[in-house]
């Protein structure tokens, strides 16, 4: 997919068709092409532990299964140095001169499901996976034992071709580990390993296993029995990662020394091969897809939700939905119980023929837009349509109502439906109206610093009462006019939270709070008023301790707050009265006499 525009209900994109080189009308899938080819490649599909031709099918289940030529390796094209398949296709289904395809498509939503990639081992190669052969990743131990693999299913091991008789699996290779940037569970790993140990057994009884994990994670239905099954078929569990990796050069065995941390002792163990159970990672080309739907990365990643129990399918851009791995790591039947409900979703909103939007969109006045076109700029959806010269115009369908557009447009053109300036700055003032040197003034985002607040107090977290809590949709809606008024009000302290920067459940807005705060603080630093007076932190919807915590510094920054500090920033903030205009400005700014 190269290009993508408009809206839910409305999208128009460009899609790439790769070229084939083979006719799919005409190839019969006979194999002399392939049989003729001289050039030998490794094989993707079986990571490179087998081999294929330049002209081949790309795998046993491929739709359509028809031949496909990689020119990259070809020898055929200008000028022809071999032309061999081509001579030996008795369909003329070989075309040298196929070019990609260009197709514009509609549609009125999109599901993402584009899987996942794999933790690649090279760079922890403690456990040698680039130094010795007999080292090997979970994902090449499945193309070695399935039948359809290079072997044909007679497990061996790379080395000398021997099947192996003892083998170690290491747990978590790429997952849990901050090291190389993989903090989290990648959630298939151990039911994987103990599904491997449990073929083994079947097919090679005479195998002795052993797993060296951290924790075993079976939390699924029946995944618990799975793994008492394997114990019991002679599968050894150590508790304990491995240090290190030796091989003995003459038979290339391996010995791995570990501290099994159920004892307490040192042991080394000796293994014909060991298997790496690597974790997952987001898929590579996430970025691209994240540009073309704007859609929110979390710090993992992986896409983030709309919201994680109310809308866990639903991106934060309307029209789109996640299903499988791009979301979170899951096992088949999460991703196809999520593809289920993306389906019912996307089934619901075309058969309803309309959409149904929240009232906190905005709105533009086009009498006060100056056609500046800040506010196209900022909006991290696109929902602001504006050329040159022209009043800005708001896509509602399009428009999350994060408030960013509102809090940019210094011309009061755009009014935001139900979080008004008039409304949140009435807010401001009522809440500061009586004793405001003993208040915190917080302004929190809807998605994640307000729920954090709830999280903190659903959790009985203690924390000072003096904060006072105005809700926004997003921390991009806080203007500089807000924070300021605050201070006018005689505030102390005033904090300005949201969710956390990689994370904004509006993609990129909290980007432009960070922005505003920053020219907030020289404002201050100017006026004489102390900067720190005005924080800035991020607090997730998960972080009620955090919120608790967070509350607990501003009231102690509070207390360091005096009077004569606060009655100071009253009267430097206070807004400049505007200068009287002069008798001879007012006549010639006076309309004309009638006749």
């Amino acid at each position: 997919m190269d290009e993508v525009e408009g809206y839910i209900g409305n999208f128009t994109a460009k899609i790439r068709k790769k070229a084939r080189y083979v006719n799919p009308d005409l190839c019969n899938a006979c194999g002399e092409c392939a049989k003729i080819c001289p050039v030998i490649k490794p094989d993707e599909y079986q990571l490179g532990l087998g081999s294929r031709k330049a002209i081949y099918i790309p795998f046993p289940q491929a739709v359509p299964s028809v031949y496909v030529l990689n020119m990259q390796d070809c020898l055929g094209n200008a000028p022809i140095a071999c032309g061999k398949c081509y001579e030996a296709c008795e369909q003329q289904a070989i075309n040298y001169d196929d070019a990609d395809e260009i197709i514009t498509r509609q549609f009125g939503a999109v599901i993402v499901a584009i899987g996942l990639d794999v933790y690649d081992p090279t760079e922890m190669d403690e456990y040698g996976y680039t130094r010795f052969d007999n080292v090997i990743t979970s994902m090449e131990f499945e193309r070695l034992i399935c039948a359809g693999g290079p072997t044909a299913g007679h497990f061996i091991r790379p080395s000398d071709h021997q099947c192996p008789q003892r083998i170690g699996f290491i747990q978590c290779v790429g997952s849990r580990n901050p090291k190389v940037g993989r903090p989290y569970c990648s959630n298939i790993c151990c039911m994987n390993t103990i599904k491997d140990c449990l073929l083994l057994a079947d097919h090679y009884p005479d195998v002795k296993n052993t797993v060296f994990y951290q924790d075993i994670r079976a939390f699924g239905k029946s995944f618990e029995d799975m793994f008492q099954r394997s114990k019991a078929a002679g599968t050894r569990y150590v508790r304990g990662l491995p240090g290190d990796i030796e091989e003995n050069p003459d038979t290339h065995n391996l010995t791995l020394t570990v501290e099994n941390t159920t004892n307490g002792q040192i042991e080394r163990h000796e293994f014909d091969m060991v298997v790496l159970s690597v974790g997952v990672v987001p898929p590579r080309d996430r970025d691209k897809l994240s540009k073309l739907f704007t859609l929110s990365k979390t710090s993992d990643g992986f896409f983030m939700e709309s919201h994680p129990k109310l809308k866990p399918i639903d991106a934060p851009t309307r029209g789109v939905y996640f299903a499988g791995f791009c979301e979170a790591p899951k096992d088949i039947k999460d991703s196809v119980c999520q593809a289920g409900m993306a389906s019912s979703r996307v089934g619901a909103l075309l058969n309803a023929g309309k959409i149904n939007i929240e009232a906190i969109t905005c709105r533009i006045d086009p009498e006060a837009c100056t056609k500046c076109g800040v506010c196209a700029s900022v909006c991290p959806y696109g929902a602001i349509v504006w050329e040159k010269g022209q009043v800005a115009a708001v896509i509602e369908a399009a428009c999350a109502g994060c408030g960013n557009c509102g809090s940019a447009c210094q011309f009061g053109a755009i009014t935001m439906r139900h979080f008004t300036d008039d409304q949140l700055l009435a807010q401001v003032r009522a809440i500061l109206h009586e004793d405001p040197a003993d208040k915190v003034f917080v302004f929190a985002c809807n998605w994640c610093s307000y729920s954090g607040g709830d999280m903190a107090g659903i959790g009985r977290m203690e924390y000072p009462a003096s904060n006072r809590v105005v809700r926004t949709m997003c921390s991009a809606r806080v203007s500089e006019e807000m924070v300021l008024e605050a201070f006018r009000c005689g505030a102390p302290v005033v904090l300005v939270s949201g969710c956390h920067y990689a994370d904004c459940h509006y993609i990129t807005a909290n980007r432009q709070t960070v922005k505003r705060v920053q020219r907030l603080w020289d404002k201050l630093e100017k006026a004489g008023v102390r900067p720190e007076r005005l924080q800035l932190e991020w607090i997730s919807a998960a972080e009620g301790q955090k919120f608790a915590k967070v509350m607990k510094q501003m009231e102690e920054l509070r207390k360091t707050v005096t009077q004569d500090e606060i009655d100071h920033a009253m009267k430097a903030l206070a807004p400049k009265p505007k200068k009287a205009k002069t008798a001879k400005k007012q006549e010639e700014e006076a309309p004309a006499p009638a006749g």
